[in-house]
């Protein structure tokens, strides 16, 4: 008789000890090693159906790279065209992907969305969470008519999920959650580093053999990680984290890995009573409605994967009541923000050691474009000196260490997007003309060299 093996795992991190410690020694947290029985290595079943499935009848054999016939992925194209977007053109076949928010943040109404709204095909939701009269409850929220043959499984062992699976024969499954599940292979509470790294295991054998994607949704820690071992992350072919506050009406749809396309796209959705709504213009949420030209207030074009929007940048400078003033940015890297107060205190002797400033992106967005470094400093100097910039003025612009204004890439979109939406002016990089057909904008185009030369067209 194999004997049972004991070990100790991180549950914020996953990492493996042979005996318990106070604190982990790969993220340092203390007190978060449990102790888990792991089933010896030769007990367990290999596949995810039976050790004399396919994948016990299949030997691969190595192949020169000269050899391998070139395929043009198939996709699966959803209704829902933001989904799409941040995929990188829909669900490739037998890809495992892995969906990750906060509690209540909406994961499973998106989720359900999909499921009911594949045109002619066969989904199957399993949920571990919540039975099927409340399930059906939010179908009927959502109000609209299943154009899927959409099946509801509230189970959470993997041996009676995939027995359902060979029944059905769904051409794509959702999974909702994976902390909920547990494996017979592993003798640990569901939602252990060990049961989630397996039945993670056992999802990616059933995809990649029978070509029928998987959406796993996923719980996310304290520190806004995805909860379970980081290996989890690193099996799965997409990761996509669904952002946004509860207390507001949008949600953002973002990838942080994608093997099948581009990891810097984003998806805009607007919470309403029934349902997720796609914002197919999202310059459009993140410009306010103002009446009146108010300091501190500057327009950036920035670019998130191949989508040009525009962003309100909203600045507070005022007068520190301590000894240490404060510097707080949302939606925007504080460090960066303070290298930039840095250069203009530096080279353009702007004397903000001594006050407060506060930053905010408008529709909380966070932002990692370099090109709204120039909207950022006007809009810090525009509350400092409590002059408005105009309101049909925008920027686009990364500020150097010198003061200098350095270009940024794919300027003509950015261009456009802002003619698209009325603005008369926007400033860039004079490095960026090389090349430009200034003549086919009806927007003034003002190149600029040197952070002073922008200060003194827009303040005077």
């Amino acid at each position: 008789m194999a004997k049972t093996k004991t070990t100790y795992f991180c549950q914020n991190c996953g990492y493996e000890s042979a005996k318990w410690l106070g604190k982990c020694p790969s993220c340092n947290e203390w007190n978060t090693f449990v102790e888990e029985l792991v089933e010896p290595a030769k007990a367990r079943v290999p596949d995810w159906r039976t050790a004399s499935g396919p994948a016990a009848k299949r030997t691969n054999k190595a192949s020169r790279i000269q050899e391998i016939a070139h395929r043009e992925e198939t996709r699966y194209v959803t209704p829902d065209d933001e989904l799409n977007r941040v995929l990188g053109g829909g669900i490739v076949p037998g890809s495992l992907v892995l969906i990750g928010g906060e509690p209540g943040i909406g994961k499973s109404t998106l989720m359900l969305q999909l499921a009911l709204s594949m045109p002619g095909a066969k989904v199957l939701y399993i949920s571990g969470e919540e039975s099927e009269q409340q399930l059906k409850m939010r179908a009927e929220r959502l109000m609209q008519s299943p154009k899927a043959e959409c099946f509801i499984l509230t189970e959470t062992s993997t041996q009676n999920i995939f027995k359902q699976m060979d029944a059905i024969a769904p051409q794509l499954v959702i999974i909702d959650s994976i902390q909920t599940l547990h494996s017979a292979q592993i003798d640990s509470a569901p939602g252990s580093v060990s049961q989630v790294r397996e039945c993670t295991a056992e999802l990616l054998r059933f995809a990649k053999e029978t070509a029928i994607p998987v959406f796993i949704v996923g719980h996310i820690t304290k520190d806004g990680a995805i909860a379970g071992p980081k290996v989890l992350e690193h099996m799965v072919d997409t990761v996509l984290q669904f952002e946004g506050d509860r207390h507001h009406v949008y949600r953002i749809l973002r990838a942080i890995k994608n093997r099948f396309g581009s990891a810097a796209e984003l998806g805009i959705y607007e919470m309403q009573g029934s349902g997720l709504r796609e914002v197919s213009n999202p310059s459009e949420i993140l410009l306010s409605q103002r009446e009146d030209n108010m300091s501190g207030i500057a327009i950036a074009v920035l670019l998130e994967g191949v989508r040009p929007m525009l962003i309100e940048v909203q600045a507070l400078v005022g007068t520190s009541a301590y000894g240490t003033p404060q510097r707080s940015s949302t939606g925007f890297d504080t460090r960066r923000m303070n290298m930039l107060l840095a250069v203009l205190e530096k080279r353009f002797g702007f004397r903000l050691s001594a006050q407060d400033v506060f930053l905010n992106m408008a529709g909380g967005l966070r932002v990692e474009d370099p090109a709204i470094d120039l909207a950022v400093i006007t809009a810090i100097i525009s509350s400092q000196q409590d002059i408005p910039v105009p309101a049909t003025t925008a920027f686009a612009g990364e500020v150097g260490l010198s003061g200098e204004i350095r270009a940024v890439n794919r300027i003509e979109q950015r261009i456009a997007e802002a003619e698209k939406l009325g603005f008369e002016t926007i400033y860039i990089s004079k490095y960026n003309v090389k090349g430009l057909s200034t003549a086919k904008y009806q927007i003034a185009i003002k190149p600029v060299s040197r952070v002073e030369e922008v200060f003194q067209a827009v303040f005077g």
